[in-house]
């Protein structure tokens, strides 16, 4: 039987080596109702509050349909909707794949 200062060594190690596991996991703050936001998502939140909630006015992104979501997009984009926004600038400068992860996120979000 290995002396008492092993044992603790071992168990130390243990625990150690468990910690650095869980370290080493990705984390997830999503619940199940909530996927995790793409980080091109929060900069929407300034504007369109948290998780695409909508806020003071500003439409409503969340269970928004994908479809719509990257056809009014493209119109900001191509300057075919109201300058009354800053949308026409933001939307130039994310890429096709980007807005396409943004349609995703937000038709996930239950509102």
């Amino acid at each position: 039987m290995p002396s008492r200062p092993v044992v603790v060594i071992a168990a130390a190690g243990a625990a150690v080596l468990a910690a650095s596991a869980a370290l080493a996991q990705p984390k997830s703050y999503a619940t199940p109702h909530q996927p995790v936001a793409p980080l091109h998502a929060q900069a929407c939140a300034g504007c369109h509050g948290q998780n695409g909630a909508g806020q003071g006015g500003t439409p409503i992104l969340a269970g928004y349909d994908p479809a719509a979501f990257v056809r009014v997009w493209g119109e900001f984009r191509n300057n075919q909707r109201p300058t009354a926004t800053i949308m026409n600038r933001i939307a130039r400068g994310y890429s096709d794949d980007e807005v396409a992860a943004l349609a995703a996120y937000f038709a996930s979000v239950k509102r």
